[in-house]
């Protein structure tokens, strides 16, 4: 699929009548089922329409058609349109629903996308960078952490380290904790702990090379900049490093820093880290970016072949000079503050989660290791099967960064009987394979930083009517929906944050196909709860799941979770697990209880409160073929 690619939509489609995301007085009426009120304002106070504070919302000077200052001068929100009333636009934080028309501008590359303006601003201050960096002037360096909570195989606090150890400096490490973040980018409680575990492993092991971990909680995201600047400016750093976030707010944040700290001769240096290889560098033969998987591996595979050191480990960070810490004592005696209120877990949780999932990176190397040499064998054959414990769960060290994807990867290949990653053992390469989704996912992101903004990757399903049923969405939740293989997996992530993969695509498939729910409310739910939870890695797998986004499964196909069940939880183990409402059941019934009234599965079922299917696999089948198809404005199939 070209990157170009541009929306081709009928003009008699549902979605080129009924859609509009312009800053004008229309409501966007992207569901035919969720009838947008006209007004939520309180009558008696006119709204005053405000200029738009985004210019991904119509651009500078339009109106804002969904805020308004109230007569106490309060900043509210129009929840008119259906995604905000469900809650799937923040907007303290974020703009409305982009519109299609600059989707495809970014699809056409008529406006730069974030990653672009970085790599331009980086391109452009170069020279007087490098400039600053050839001085060796400073007391220190610094290199800021962010999601890489690791000493080993760590670019930028090995470059850090480097150019301190020329200088004969030292280095400084810090940390931020921004509430605001966590809150907008929907940080589970259980990732948030995890971090903050880590960071205190983290603060130990820098100490032990006379590195100072300076912890700050700044309350407003906006402020970062700033506070990076005036702690650069303090101990005197002209040179700080970090890794690179992909999404487009930090893309932004960190063009905004190179330019910022220049102007005040400090050299920020930003490096490409969490990716094996780094977005935008593969492309079509014709320089496009790829949009399907599998072309996009073979170059991976191709590219990691022909450039081997790219998967060398970086340096370890030497040892501060002697001194260095008595200079700045007073940074080693940073704590590790509490949580946000909001993000904080019950005790039982902290408790359990504490022990399912030790923090730091020694334990995600342990881990990896002992996948290695216990389980990657039969990894491919295994992997689908949720009851037989046969993957790594290393995705929440790659997603706190206390593990790096290249470190995986070269490892894996280092207990392979080849070099190649498309040869050898055929678990190590399915399991590298499986590793390289995480970076296919960010190189979309750069280049479709739509998918970030509440779009679907096919924007072209915008006008989808998806259901807004408060009931269905919790019976969904708490897995009570009367599909067994879809209740045992929400209540096993209800209780580990955590889900085996097959299991979140059939769950993902249920909500978005089988219920019709918008499938941003289950993206949502899923970072909410999860321990791993990975914006790129989600939306993507939510997108496949219900057709909307990169490289999906085609519209028309529908999980039936009975047959995935069967072919995935055969004798019903994991089920029995999780649902023991139906453990007293034998053979195939526990699939589907229901499926013969007066049975003795359906009697057992019943009298242990368990819930009858929510709806019929069929008529579920049929309603969301008419309604895609009326979404994307095909008559037929």
């Amino acid at each position: 699929m070209p990157p170009k690619r541009k929306a081709v939509i009928p003009l008699n489609a549902a979605s080129a009548i009924n859609y509009t995301d312009s800053t004008g007085d229309r409501a966007n009426k992207r569901s035919r089922i969720s009838k947008p009120s006209t007004n939520n304002f309180r009558k008696e106070v006119p709204p005053e329409p405000l200029t738009a504070r985004n210019a991904e919302n119509g651009g500078p000077g339009e109106k804002a058609e969904t805020e308004v200052i109230s007569k106490d001068g309060e900043l509210t929100f129009d929840h008119s349109r259906p995604e905000e009333r469900s809650g799937i636009v923040d907007r303290r934080y974020y703009p409305a629903e982009m519109r299609n028309e600059r989707c495809a501008q970014y699809n056409g590359n008529e406006i730069p996308r974030p990653i672009e303006l970085l790599s331009k601003a980086i391109g452009e201050t170069t020279a007087a960078r490098t400039a600053i960096r050839g001085m060796k002037q400073g007391d220190a360096v610094l290199h800021w952490f962010k999601r890489d909570l690791r000493i080993r195989d760590n670019t930028g606090l090995s470059r850090a380290s480097a150019l301190a150890k020329e200088m004969k400096k030292g280095v400084i490490g810090v940390w931020i904790m921004s509430p605001q973040d966590w809150e907008a980018h929907l940080v589970s409680p259980a990732k948030c702990d995890f971090e903050l575990r880590s960071v205190e492993i983290l603060r130990k092991e820098l100490a032990e090379l006379d590195i100072p971990l300076h912890i700050e909680v700044i309350e407003k995201r906006r402020n970062v900049p700033k506070r990076l600047i005036e702690m650069a400016k303090a101990w005197n750093a002209k040179n700080v490093f970090c890794n690179i976030e992909y999404e487009p707010d930090e893309l932004r944040r960190e063009e905004k820093l190179v330019k910022l700290m220049l102007e005040e001769d400090i050299n920020f240096d930003p490096q490409h880290d969490d990716c094996v290889v780094p977005p935008g560098t593969l492309k079509t033969g014709g320089g496009k970016q790829y949009a399907v998987y599998t072309p996009w591996y073979r170059n991976f595979v191709n590219y990691l072949h022909l450039h081997p050191h790219v998967l060398d480990e970086r340096p370890m960070p030497s040892q501060n000079p002697s001194g260095f810490r008595k200079k700045y004592e007073s940074l080693f005696d940073a704590k590790v503050p509490e949580a946000p209120e909001s993000k904080r877990l019950s005790d039982e949780d902290k408790e359990r989660l504490h022990h399912l999932y030790p923090a730091g990176e020694a334990a995600a190397l342990e881990r990896l290791g002992r996948f290695l040499k216990e389980k990657v064998g039969k990894y491919k054959d295994t992997r689908n099967f949720p009851s037989k414990n046969s993957t790594a769960r290393l995705s929440l060290h790659h997603a706190a960064g206390t593990l790096a994807a290249r470190t995986s990867v070269r490892l894996a290949k280092d207990v392979n009987t080849t070099k190649k990653l498309d040869g050898g053992v055929q678990g190590i390469q399915s399991w590298i394979s499986e590793v390289a989704w995480r970076d296919f996912y960010r190189h979309v992101l750069c280049h479709w930083p739509y998918v970030c903004m509440h779009k679907p990757f096919k924007f072209e399903y915008t006008n989808v009517a998806w259901e807004y049923s408060d009931p269905n969405l919790e019976a969904w939740k708490t897995g009570r929906t009367g599909y067994p293989i879809v209740d045992a997996a929400m209540r096993c992530m209800n209780i580990t944050a955590y889900m085996h993969n097959r299991l979140r695509m059939v769950t993902a498939s249920f909500l978005a196909k089988h219920l019709l729910l918008d499938w941003r409310l289950g993206e949502q739910h899923f970072m909410l709860k999860f321990i791993d939870g990975d914006f790129s890695a989600n939306n993507g797998g939510w997108g496949f799941a219900s057709s909307t986004g990169v490289d999906p499964q085609p519209y028309f196909r529908v999980f039936n979770p009975w047959l995935q069940s069967e072919k995935f939880d055969e004798d019903g183990e994991f089920i029995k697990l999780w649902v023991p409402e139906l453990k007293d059941i034998q053979g195939k019934e526990i699939h589907n209880p229901y499926a013969k009234p007066g049975t003795k599965a359906a009697a057992i079922a019943a009298k242990n409160g368990y819930p009858k299917p929510i709806v019929e696999h069929k008529f579920a089948r049929e309603r969301c073929l008419v309604r895609y198809k009326a979404g994307i404005g095909r008559d037929t199939a």
